[in-house]
């Protein structure tokens, strides 16, 4: 339940219409009222300022919006004299890249490698200034009419003291499992490559239509990434480079050591496609092969089922005749 409506005021703010709500909160268009600038509004429901996990992710997503001026990053205003807890963003004209991959499906190879590079250069802002994003999807990221975007929703991002994230929280804490790297979905706290991963997952979704990596429910997508190797690109699209192609490849290699190790590295390889040797990548030739985690699940089971029996004959070990 939202606390305002639109035509109310909300301390020096007139609330316009509307916007978006998710689970977290419902975003209003607004108007700031000693300025006359349009403005979003976010105001988290009731039940997100109860829960300590979920407010916390609201203030740090406030928090690290009010240090980044980047015109690829949705700027968040300081406002510390509010009558209750809201976060007041810039106003952005566009659509989620989610919803035009909905209605396009594919984009043309120079549209997704403009925006592939706005996105990189946005997030060479904010890997400079020690934040990594590390839930980068379509449904995070704003894209106007002239496919310049901006990165929202930094709730989960993590700088220099975030804390380890552990696999149980995955899918509370990381979201969609589609774009996350396989360092996260071993556990580990990733780094500025985890995002240069995503934004890999990203390019072959805008070229393709699809994502690379699928299953029936997060277990086995976050695993098939793990074990599997996607379609290739050009297996789906026969017009998508070979170069463009390999560019994808040194994105999402499994090993971080692998990939690009920066924003820039990325971006130059797609400003200059022409000089990308294209390598004979064992990946070419057996995406085909699939494997499953069910054995390694099978043995997880029988030995927790062994932990009973090894108990038992532990207790009659010792209950034993001397």
């Amino acid at each position: 339940m939202n606390l305002v409506h639109p035509g109310e005021q909300l301390d020096h703010y007139k609330i316009d219409t509307l916007a978006a709500r998710s689970g977290m909160a419902s975003i209003f268009r607004g108007t700031d009222l000693t300025t006359g600038r349009a403005v979003a509004i976010k105001i988290p429901h009731p039940e997100v300022e109860s829960d300590p996990a979920l407010f916390d992710r609201f203030r740090r997503e406030e928090e690290i919006g009010k240090h980044m001026d980047h015109p690829g990053v949705m700027k968040v205003f300081a406002d510390e004299d509010r009558s209750q807890v809201y976060m007041v963003m810039e106003w952005v004209e566009g659509r989620l890249l989610r919803k035009l991959l909905n209605e396009e499906k594919k984009l043309p190879p120079d549209r997704a490698r403009r925006i592939t590079l706005h996105v990189l250069d946005a997030l060479d802002y904010i890997h400079a200034h020690g934040v990594v994003h590390r839930d980068l999807k379509p449904e995070n990221i704003m894209v106007d009419a002239n496919d310049n975007i901006k990165l929202i929703d930094f709730g989960i991002a993590s700088n220099a003291a975030s804390r380890r994230i552990t696999f149980a929280k995955l899918s509370q804490t990381m979201g969609t499992p589609d774009y996350i790297s396989p360092e996260q979905v071993k556990g580990k706290r990733g780094d500025a490559r985890s995002d240069l991963y995503a934004t890999g997952i990203m390019l072959y979704e805008m070229l393709t239509g699809k994502v690379p990596f699928y299953g029936p429910n997060p277990f086995v997508i976050m695993n098939d990434r793990l074990l599997n190797n996607p379609v290739p690109p050009r297996e789906v699209d026969p017009t998508i480079a070979p170069q463009l192609q390999e560019i994808i490849y040194r994105a999402l290699e499994r090993d971080p050591k692998n990939r690009y190790a920066s924003a820039k590295q990325f971006a130059w390889d797609l400003e200059h496609q022409d000089q990308v040797g294209v390598a004979d990548r064992p990946e070419l030739r057996d995406w085909k092969q699939r494997r499953t985690p069910w054995p390694r699940k099978i043995l997880f089971y029988v030995l927790l089922a062994l932990i009973p029996v090894v108990i038992f004959a532990l207790l009659l070990w010792v209950a034993r005749p001397s």
